[in-house]
């Protein structure tokens, strides 16, 4: 029996996701195995690996969308998720926010950027 669950995000650029992991301290991986619980293996585009044993991964759709992979099981036994999502999004929003404003036609504007932990 699999523990994997699959989660819709609204995370779209594979590139802005390993660089906010990486920033997070991350060892990101890319087109490799995600860890579950009794050494079962999902294969994800992009793999955030963990301490423990489990890991989280992101699989790209059709749409341009990504997935998020993981063993809730087994990541509760070791992990927040909820932490770990809400620093992984704010990251995300950060390094989207500036590829964004750095885009032709932009490069005039002021823009600040506030962040709360």
């Amino acid at each position: 029996m699999s523990h994997f669950n699959t989660f819709r995000s609204k995370l779209t650029d594979i590139a802005i996701l390993q660089d906010s992991l990486r920033q997070l301290g991350f060892v990101v991986q890319t087109d490799a195995m995600v860890r579950g619980s009794n050494c079962q293996h999902v294969r994800a585009d992009i793999v955030a690996v963990l301490e423990g044993g489990y890991d989280m991964g992101w699989s790209q759709n059709e749409d341009g969308s990504l997935d998020l992979i993981t063993d809730l099981w087994g990541m509760a036994r070791k992990h927040d998720m909820s932490q770990l999502l809400n620093a992984i999004n704010q990251k995300y929003a950060v390094y989207q926010t500036l590829a964004a404003v750095q885009r032709p036609g932009l490069q005039n504007a002021t823009v600040k950027l506030v962040t709360q932990s």
